[in-house]
């Protein structure tokens, strides 16, 4: 263009003329002719697409294939070379690989699919999971981190959790709408089975049972994409990656998973402070707006839990999430339901809780109440000393020092005698039994029945003194000593009958 410019200058103003131009720049007459004459240079004009004689009858081929490329999975779909070599050796195609290779190019990009802009609108939200590894208690695990976002605002939440499940799904909602304060009143979701039981339409799905009941709760309205389009929650799925970027780098490391999700918490805070692209203000300025939208905290709780109903069976151990969780021995062979929550897992007997033991997260393992066997070990005192359920049952030094005081005063039941002991735990916590044996052995008693004497002694309450102050119509009240003579004369005349 620079050339073009110094050309039509140095002519048009008498400069140079039309063939001392064309001497000067080795240019062609006519070429300096035309530069003269326009302002400048025409735009390129692409030309008409030229006959492809050889590829032409393949097109329509190459067209369906790409076609039904849309049906399949993304990792299984046809490449350049795979479409040119299915052209050659089924369709008897002679041409070379870049002409197929230079038509695929062509047809992809006319058959992409273009993508409309959407509003969001305040108190509507999205979400989603991710993965990342966290360390916690020291032991490295891959945690799913829940992220919700605020689309109008921009604001975020991330809470981390073992694993993806119906309990943390419920969990996640729980501490999101308490950190926003409301309930958003429509949110995004992708298909998970969580949520989905099957798909009847392009956004109609028929719903769990977990899932209505938390939507039940908060009234909230339920949006589901469409399969394998991600872009209509594309601001959660961008939030996902943010998250494991900026908020779990480095590796976090907390003592528990509820310490890690407090600094989540406060680094979703912090980050409000940010004015996202195209926004001219921060985050917690367009936070309002959204709030204001939100419909209201329900008044009653929601628990996060999972429920299933499972036997128990002749270990009187119920199994839920792959794990082994055991139950009093006298619901052996019954059906209860088993409910799982983020911390706990408790199994019930006609609405009656039997059991509760801390959630395992890790698979296939086993956890022992001994509690839940003493019963079944005081009918067979035999096995006391090999029973899995007791293996490094920790109690204090002063139980060891009651069984074999009891085994030594009765060698065939001290150990049933010591288990009646330990049954008194089913009522009372391990300190004040074990504080009821140490008193039992300083007095020198070493008997069942004796230590539930002391300790049925330690919870009495002892009377007090009854106050006068702040009564005075009692203060007038005058009660006559008792007359103890009569009971002397009793005791005498237990004497005389002796």
């Amino acid at each position: 263009m620079e050339l073009w410019s110094q050309i039509r200058r140095r002519v048009l103003c008498g400069e140079l003329s039309l063939r001392q131009a064309s001497r000067a720049y080795g240019l062609n007459f006519r070429t300096v002719h035309k530069v003269v004459h326009q302002a400048e240079p025409q735009p390129y004009q692409q030309p008409p697409p030229r006959p492809r004689p050889v590829l032409g009858p393949f097109l329509p081929i190459i067209e369906q294939i790409l076609h039904d490329d849309r049906a399949a999975p993304p990792k299984q779909r046809h490449t350049a070379r795979r479409i040119y070599d299915r052209l050659r050796d089924e369709h008897g195609y002679r041409g070379c690989p870049s002409i197929v290779r230079d038509a695929v190019r062509a047809l992809k990009q006319t058959q992409a699919e273009v993508f409309v802009p959407l509003s969001h609108p305040p108190g509507q939200a999205q979400c989603d999971y991710g993965h990342a590894t966290v360390v916690v208690a020291g032991e490295k695990v891959q945690a799913a981190f829940f992220v919700l976002t605020l689309p109008h605002s921009g604001a975020r939440f991330a809470a981390a959790y073992p694993r993806e499940c119906t309990e943390t799904f419920h969990a996640g909602h729980v501490a999101a709408f308490a950190f926003f304060g409301g309930v958003p009143a429509r949110i995004s979701y992708d298909n998970s089975r969580i949520a989905v039981v099957k798909r009847t339409g392009p956004h109609e799905r028929e719903l769990t049972a977990p899932f209505c009941r938390l939507q039940s709760h908060f009234l909230f309205a339920a949006h589901f994409c469409r399969v394998r389009q991600a872009q209509e929650k594309g601001h959660v799925e961008n939030g996902v990656g943010y998250v494991r970027r900026n908020f779990l780098v480095p590796v976090p490391q907390a003592a528990t998973w509820q310490d890690l999700n407090a600094r989540l918490a406060e680094d979703c805070v912090r980050d409000q402070q940010r004015t996202l692209a195209g926004r001219s203000e921060p985050v917690a300025a367009l936070l309002p707006a959204d709030q204001a939208a939100l419909l209201p905290l329900p008044v009653e709780p929601f628990e996060p839990r999972r429920l299933e109903v499972v036997t128990i069976n002749s270990l009187s151990l119920g199994r839920f999430d792959t794990n082994d969780y055991s139950v009093p021995t006298r619901y052996a062979y019954q059906t209860l339901t088993a409910v799982g929550t983020p911390d706990a897992v408790r199994f019930l007997h006609r609405g009656q809780v039997v059991a509760e033991h801390r959630r395992c997260w890790e698979r296939r393992q086993t956890l022992f109440d001994p509690l839940h066997y003493l019963a079944l070990l005081q009918r067979q005192p035999g096995a006391f000393d090999h029973a899995a359920p007791l293996a490094g049952w920790q109690l204090p030094a002063c139980f060891a020092t009651l069984r074999a005081r009891l085994e030594e005063a009765d060698p065939a039941g001290g150990t049933r005698a010591y288990i009646r002991v330990l049954r008194l735990l089913e009522a009372h916590d391990l300190a004040r039994l074990t504080a009821a044996v140490e008193r039992a052995l300083r007095l020198g008693l070493a008997d069942a029945d004796a230590v539930r004497l002391v300790l049925d002694r330690q919870a009495e309450q002892p009377a007090e003194r009854f106050d006068l102050a702040g009564r005075p119509t009692l203060s007038s009240v005058r009660v006559p000593r008792p007359d103890l003579r009569a009971y002397g004369h009793l005791r005498g005349k237990e004497v005389d009958d002796a």
